[in-house]
């Protein structure tokens, strides 16, 4: 590894540092009820140490009643009983902590369940006092929904109360009450939560959908988008996006400035300007935000309906956030999470250059600037699941799109199958491949959801017996990360000018430069590198031995992914 350069203590742990996010119910059973649990993570620390991350994101643990896995929260305070106990819950955290390990919390505060003591006591009158804790309207003259706005998961994003006569919003499931945060009391029932984990010794919270707490004002029809469906998706203006600087500058002053800590805001249809705001060194809430552009590529008007990967609007989508947030704010780095499908079926070849594509897709992920994000089975190359029926499918959005498109809409069963193997989020949350023994080592009973039967090959114990595993190679990704600050501080260039099939840049830090190319195809690719870029030692590349180079022009094989100095 020529060419070291060490980090600076000017340098922010939270930039240094590799995320890896847990979604306990599919990580490990640590019990035998064919759930996973805190339990089961505190038996598979070992390999996250292993891998060598700095953090974990750990998905929620608190009481719910699962309508949304764990997204619909009734008590803050309290861990749900399929995880575990908050004893469970300390230990865990304390394992972690003697690995040198960091916790992030799931902080969900949109919505909570309607099983929340907060909803309850808000159903019983119109002038109870936790009333104004969520957004309630009257019917309009006929009786229908307040405005036009869409559930996420389909249909109208309004629940009629029928004791007390009025529809709450529900931005989600109807279990999903929203929070009215224009209520002080609510803030501050927020904050407090906030720092009762803080207390206890957590690390930081990962932001679920924390745009969406500012709502239009006046609760407006939402413009009309899709002609043939009565709902229209929520849409935010100006007004909204200054009402939630306002928020969550109130909530850095009340809390997270009190703490060194790492925040990180889920902010859906996200504008660079917005993201630089919400992520600024100075005068921003937090230190980075996801954003779904890049997600949305292979979207043709919704998730469900696919398309080919466009490298050319990667390149651009990727360069822009890149570049606008490069000197005051901070990108997060990621292609998977529990609501995304495994990328090395989405981006990538999950048959003949399954290994390969992966390795691809973490050289693409972890050479750009920003924090890098490992969703579990990632560093497997894990890939998404074709079931053969939706009996076998668990997730709300899954099985309400199939009921609505099937039932309601009349479409083919096995096409709207075919969408589902692509992109429903179950893909992400088939259980953790631990081994080749049955239920792969993930539980001694059946799991609440199918294994993917690759696990035979595809499995963490395969992984750490392979020298020339996709394991290996993501551990070798974050040694690189902490060995060179290049890495982590280094400027940004995408370079113009590839074949369409080729993502190439260049990071920059004082004197030193890396080249970076990515065959993003199943062909060989003859790409000339730029004149003035003379190719030096290889920091990593994902086949064994060098490139074809003949008079500056490389042949990248399938999939290749190519590290250099250059000069």
């Amino acid at each position: 590894m020529g060419n070291r350069t060490e980090q600076t203590a000017a340098t922010p742990w939270w930039k240094r540092s590799v995320v890896y996010q847990i979604y306990p119910r599919s990580f490990c059973d640590g019990n035998g009820d064919g759930i996973g649990d805190l339990r089961g993570i505190i038996g598979k620390l070992d390999h996250l140490q292993a891998l060598g991350i700095d953090v974990v994101w750990l998905s929620p643990v608190y009481a719910s009643p699962n309508d949304d896995n764990g997204y619909d929260i009734s008590d803050y305070r309290a861990i749900m009983p399929e995880f575990g106990t908050m004893a469970d819950f300390d230990e865990m955290l304390d394992g972690l902590h003697r690995r040198g390990i960091k916790l992030m919390m799931d902080l969900v505060v949109n919505h909570t369940s309607d099983e929340h003591d907060w909803f309850v006591q808000a159903c019983r009158s119109c002038d109870n006092p936790y009333r104004d804790y969520y957004i309630w309207r009257a019917p309009r003259e006929d009786g229908s929904e307040p405005n036009n706005w869409e559930s996420a998961f389909g249909g109208s994003a309004w629940q009629f109360h029928e004791p007390t006569g009025e529809y709450y919003l529900h931005l989600f499931s109807k279990k999903q009450p929203d929070l009215n945060w224009d209520n002080p009391k609510v803030r501050e029932e927020v904050y407090d939560l906030m720092h009762f984990w803080l207390r206890k010794g957590v690390d930081g919270f990962r932001m679920d959908v924390i745009n969406m707490i500012a709502k239009t004002p006046g609760l407006p029809d939402a413009p009309v988008c899709d002609p043939s469906s009565r709902w229209q998706p929520a849409f935010t203006t100006a007004a909204d996006e200054d009402r939630l600087l306002l928020y969550l500058r109130e909530m850095k002053e009340r809390v997270l400035s009190h703490y060194d800590i790492i925040t990180v805001g889920e902010t859906p249809t996200v504008t660079t300007r917005l993201g630089l705001a919400l992520t600024h060194q100075e005068t921003g809430a937090l230190h980075m935000l996801f954003q779904f552009e890049h997600m949305d590529l292979d979207h043709q008007g919704s998730k469900w309906m696919g398309r080919e990967l466009d490298l050319y609007e990667l390149k651009r989508v990727t360069s822009r956030w890149q570049t606008e947030l490069a000197v005051h704010g901070w990108n997060s780095l990621y292609l998977s999470n529990h609501d995304q499908p495994r990328p090395v079926s989405r981006f990538g070849d999950d048959e003949e250059y399954r290994v390969e594509s992966a390795k691809l897709l973490a050289t693409f992920l972890h050479l750009q600037q920003g924090t890098p994000f490992i969703y579990q089975g990632e560093e497997l190359g894990m890939t998404n699941v074709r079931f053969d029926s939706i009996d076998d499918y668990r997730d709300i959005e899954t099985l309400n799109m199939y009921r609505i498109a099937v039932h309601e809409r009349g479409e083919d069963p096995q096409q709207v199958l075919s969408w589902i193997h692509a992109k429903s989020r179950d893909n992400a949350r088939t259980p953790f491949q631990w081994d080749d023994s049955e239920h792969a080592g993930f539980s001694t009973v059946r799991p609440w959801i199918g294994v993917n039967p690759n696990y035979r090959y595809v499995n963490a114990a395969q992984a750490l017996a392979d020298p020339d595993s996709v394991f290996r190679y993501y551990r070798c990704l974050i040694e690189l990360r902490k060995a060179h600050a290049i890495l982590v501080d280094g400027r940004y260039d995408l370079l113009n000018d590839t074949p369409d099939e080729v993502f190439a840049f260049t990071r920059t830090l004082g004197e030193q430069r890396l080249l970076v190319a990515l065959n993003f195809s199943p062909d060989t690719v003859p790409w000339r590198r730029p004149d003035r870029l003379e190719l030096g030692p290889v920091l990593i590349g994902n086949l064994p031995d060098e490139p074809a180079v003949s008079d500056g022009v490389v042949s990248l094989r399938p999939y290749e992914a190519r590290v250099w100095w250059v000069g």
